[in-house]
């Protein structure tokens, strides 16, 4: 063969192998793009329906109907949970997981104004996005779906409809249920107002519903008779905050009542407060429970009252796979920020004039923040399936940015196509980062060592919330 058509052939196997790079980078890119149209518009139907913990029945049925129709095998019903749910498509090696929530806060609400306006009768909101969260890893799994086939590759791709992450922890009883025993690796995401990619940390945290009861009696004409319960729900509180000053610094403890009696001539028989116990050690955690357990007991014996408790749920700290986390970061560097349109960024503009001492500023949703370990102070039941499966996680701008979570600015952007852009981009990322796994599973491996050496040797996964069965009803009044 002649040296030059030697080197033509060469240059025609160059020119044919970029060309079908291209189209497989099209046919990549279309499968996300062709489903944008329906997961937007379950993603504002699941913001519609805003329904609270373990109540999520509409929005699971959507999420389930979808998938389902894409050919996913669907199991339901799972852990003891109505709304949880798996969608399974494929066989064998690897099994990647998507997680998908789909639970709104309760006492929240907003219209899509730039302006504080609450919506008549509606009595929750999507203030932290998992409209969003849950749409988007659904439109991903679609899309992975779909390039498995068309490439005829091996593997499997696995939906976890995840209810009840505020504060019901419904990853945890799907995690102690088994769930994620044959799962390689699992990839999350969360709304928010930056992109990144970061290593990071959370806190461990425990709550319990405190009930105190008394006697009831005329608070006027017969005072003596009766034993407020609410003075012992008081008396606890004032013990936990004098306890604040003795709890290492980068603790967590809150609470609210959430019965305190209904008239203030009757001496309440019956009074509870709800607490929520944080910090990045799970074994701290504990100890700061029992001493607020102790406190309430403390009360009980003050007040002539008697006090049960009931803990309603109980989250590990994330722990984060830095393998994962860099690979994530490269496909969010890769798809880049978000830009707004002029209408979006008027909004965005009336948004951040309502904001508080925000962090941002207007433009930063453009940029992807730069790789480095974080630790947050809230907490998410992702944490206990990332110390059993290595579990990468990002976050997109849905929100202005600035916005806090659980705010009715949380809400309003994510009921726009602001917060319908973050959900894109979270789309692409799960997208390329499972694409990748599926093409060099070396990756997995390095992750499962990274994992392994992270929890030791003889790291026996035990939930902080026991052995008590989903609360279900843990949102109710």
């Amino acid at each position: 063969m002649k040296k030059k058509d030697f080197l033509l052939k060469r240059i025609l196997s160059f020119f044919y192998f970029a060309f079908f790079l291209a189209f497989i980078s099209f046919s990549l890119n279309a499968n996300t793009k062709d489903y944008q149209e329906q997961f937007e518009d379950v993603a504002l139907s699941i913001w519609e329906f805003a329904e609270v913990g373990y109540k999520e029945y509409k929005s699971s049925e959507l999420l389930q109907n979808i998938l389902e129709k894409e050919g996913f095998n669907i199991r339901n019903g799972l852990a003891g949970i109505p709304t949880a749910f798996v969608a399974e498509f494929g066989k064998g090696y690897p099994v990647i997981g998507i997680l998908g929530e789909f639970d709104a806060l309760p006492g929240i609400n907003q219209s899509i104004s730039p302006y504080r306006e609450e919506i008549n009768n509606k009595n929750s909101g999507h203030a932290c996005g998992h409209h969003l969260f849950g749409a988007g890893s659904a439109w991903a799994s679609v899309a992975l779906k779909n390039w498995l086939i068309k490439n005829n590759h091996s593997g499997t791709i696995r939906f976890y409809g995840t209810p009840a992450e505020e504060g019901g922890s419904g990853k945890v009883y799907m995690t102690r249920a088994g769930l994620f025993e044959d799962v390689d690796i699992v990839l999350h995401w969360h709304p928010g107002s930056s992109n990144n990619a970061r290593p990071r940390t959370s806190n461990a945290n425990k709550s319990a519903k405190f009930i105190f009861r008394g006697l009831s009696a005329h608070a006027a004409s017969a005072p003596e008779k009766g034993r407020s319960a609410l003075d012992g729900v008081e008396s606890m509180n004032i013990m936990v905050n004098f306890m604040r000053e003795h709890i290492p610094q980068d603790s967590r403890i809150h609470y609210v009542i959430t019965k305190g009696g209904f008239a203030p001539n009757v001496i309440p028989d019956i009074a509870e407060v709800y607490y929520y116990v944080r910090h990045p050690e799970k074994d701290t955690v504990e100890a700061l429970f029992n001493r607020v357990v102790k406190a309430a007991e403390g009360a009980s014996l003050g007040t002539e009252t008697t006090v049960t408790y009931e803990v309603m749920h109980g989250n590990f700290s994330l722990l984060p796979n830095e393998t994962l986390q860099k690979l994530i970061h490269s496909k969010l560097l890769n798809r880049g920020g978000i830009e707004y349109s002029e209408n979006e960024k008027k909004f965005a503009e009336q948004i951040y004039k309502s904001l508080i001492n925000p962090n941002q500023v207007l433009n930063d949703q453009e940029k992807i923040l730069t790789y480095k370990k974080t630790h947050g102070y809230g907490s998410t039941d992702v944490g206990d399936v990332s110390w059993n499966v290595p579990t990468g996680g990002f976050n997109t701008a849905t929100w202005v940015p600035g916005t806090a979570a659980h705010s009715w600015q949380a809400v309003a952007a994510g009921g726009t196509s602001i917060g319908l852009k973050g959900m894109k981009l979270a789309a692409e990322v799960l997208f390329d980062t499972g694409k990748h796994i599926y093409l060099n599973n070396s990756v997995i491996e390095s992750a499962k060592n990274e994992l392994h050496q992270k929890t030791g040797e003889d790291f026996l996964y035990t939930p902080l919330l026991g052995n008590r069965e989903p609360p279900l009803n843990y949102r109710d009044n």
